[in-house]
């Protein structure tokens, strides 16, 4: 069963999904990005 990204709780069982901090995703975009660039040249 899918469930909605923006969904905190599991609507069949109540699991709470834990939080990612936003500044994380930030530092994992700049690394796939500089990561990338590193490849091209």
């Amino acid at each position: 069963m899918e469930v909605d990204r923006e969904s905190d709780t599991c609507p069949i069982c109540g699991y709470d999904f834990p939080e990612q901090p936003r500044s994380l995703q930030w530092v994992a975009w700049v690394m796939i990005i500089l990561l990338l660039i590193w490849l091209i040249f």
